[in-house]
């Protein structure tokens, strides 16, 4: 692979220890890696100009249920909340297969790198009509996004007094050894590594404690990051204390589910003594402002979070409670929310696009990634500022206040993956049409 010089760019977010924001500067990428970040830097390879152009490290999504992206705005879940919402989609989940799985995750995927995202986790924990977590890995490797999907898990059905229908769980033995295939099958520990599994039980209201635990002792065994949602809204809470006799915070204590191996969904409902556990243990957290307000959740105390020192990144959440993919209009979401709640200087658009960035890489283990730094991946987003949606604007690296809400190049370990604003790994327009015919499909078996 030939070098490439991301040239002149009018500013440079690095995100690095220092917060360096450099002006006319350059980035020297070889093999995959940044090598050089500077002024005047020369190569014999490919040069991307990027006068006019902010430049950041590619925002990084750390909670997404990618096959949701085949049931945006289904009418019976518009104004539920999240107890009444899952029972909404649950029988139309268990209508999909691989082809749906496949096809959801690409547009998921895509959806997501238009908006800047370089890498992303995913969290997938229903296998309905032979589908396996290996459909959604083989959307991302044709994309070409950096991945972390998650094994997920339901195993208490609605006659085990769980929430998912019986249809829909699985033996806890079966998922145990399936998330042994995937890690055998596909983890890579390595620096740089483009795909990344973990095990994540969907939820404290559909698995046991004792898949809790095993899972738990699985993941470290294996050396795998462990995932799940935890303290989403009120009913969450209401749950745990009525069926565990306790907050969530000290159900995760309890079963082994804290560490800098984990990270949490949601968090809306953490109270102080909460956060101060997961400051303290390193747990992360993965904020999706969205989906908290379209299904009246509420504001997860952020500003409360980063102050304590709980590794906080932002995640869009699935589609089917967020309808849209766009991790930009999240962290300006995020931004937004702590304003209205703590008021307009509680976050910064600056502090709000390191969270999008350094932050969920951090959340996810990556410290090869999320800066822009020598010896740290080419993950790199560059924006337009000179167009209509930047005009006007006295900072143009204030992307969240006043900036494009798409990307105009985004490179993967030094891999182009959009340019000028389109999708080259992919044919978006017959992935488009696949998707319509499969949701239609499913619409019509309601």
């Amino acid at each position: 692979m030939p070098d490439i010089l991301i040239r002149n760019a009018d500013h440079i977010l690095t995100m690095n220890d220092a917060r360096d924001e450099l002006r006319g500067a350059d980035i020297l990428i070889r093999d995959g890696m940044i090598v050089q970040v500077g002024h005047g830097l020369a190569t014999d390879g490919d040069v991307i100009g990027a006068a006019g152009c902010v430049v950041t490290p590619g925002l990084v999504n750390t909670h997404h249920h990618l096959y949701q992206s085949m049931t945006r705005a289904v009418p019976g879940g518009q104004d539920a909340l999240l107890f009444g919402w899952l029972k909404t989609l649950y029988p139309i989940w268990a209508r999909m297969g691989p082809e749906e799985i496949f096809v959801s995750a690409q547009a998921g995927l895509a959806e997501l790198a238009l908006s800047g995202c370089s890498m992303t986790s995913d969290h997938l924990y229903l296998y309905p009509n032979g589908a396996r977590l290996d459909d959604t890995i083989a959307a991302a490797a044709e994309i070409g996004l950096r991945f972390h999907p998650t094994r997920g898990a339901m195993s208490i059905g609605e006659s085990a007094g769980g929430l998912p229908p019986d249809a829909l769980v699985e033996k806890e033995t079966a998922i145990l050894d399936d998330c042994i295939r995937v890690i055998d099958a596909h983890h890579d520990p390595h620096e740089g590594a483009m795909l990344r599994v973990g095990v994540a039980p969907c939820s404290p209201f559909s698995v046991s404690r004792e898949l809790m635990r095993d899972a738990a002792l699985l993941a470290r065994d294996k050396g795998v990051m462990l995932h799940t949602h935890l303290a989403e809204n009120d009913e969450d809470v209401a749950y745990s204390l009525a069926t565990f006799g306790c907050r969530p915070g000290q159900y995760a204590e309890d079963l082994g589910w804290v560490g800098d191996d984990v990270w949490h969904a949601h968090c809306v409902k953490l109270d102080g003594q909460e956060i101060e556990l997961f400051a303290r243990t390193r747990t992360g957290a993965a904020h999706c402002p969205c989906s908290n307000c379209r299904l009246g959740s509420g504001i997860a105390p952020l500003r409360a979070m980063r102050d304590a020192g709980l590794r906080v990144g932002l995640g869009v959440d699935g589609s089917a409670s967020n309808d849209t993919g766009n991790l930009v209009l999240e962290a300006r979401q995020a931004m937004l929310l702590q304003r209205v709640a703590r008021g307009a200087d509680a976050m910064s658009a600056r502090e709000a696009l390191e969270i999008a960035t350094r932050g969920g890489a951090e959340v996810l283990g990556r410290h090869d990634c999320g800066r822009i730094a020598p010896g740290k991946r080419a993950d790199l987003a560059i924006w337009d500022v000179g167009g209509f949606e930047s005009a006007g604007s006295w900072d143009p690296a204030a992307l969240l206040l006043a900036g494009p809400v798409g990307v105009r190049d985004l490179l993967v370990e030094g891999r182009t993956v959009v340019r000028d604003g389109r999708m080259v790994t992919l044919d978006l327009r017959a992935v488009l049409a696949r998707q319509r015919a499969l949701a239609a499909r499913l619409a019509g078996g309601a």
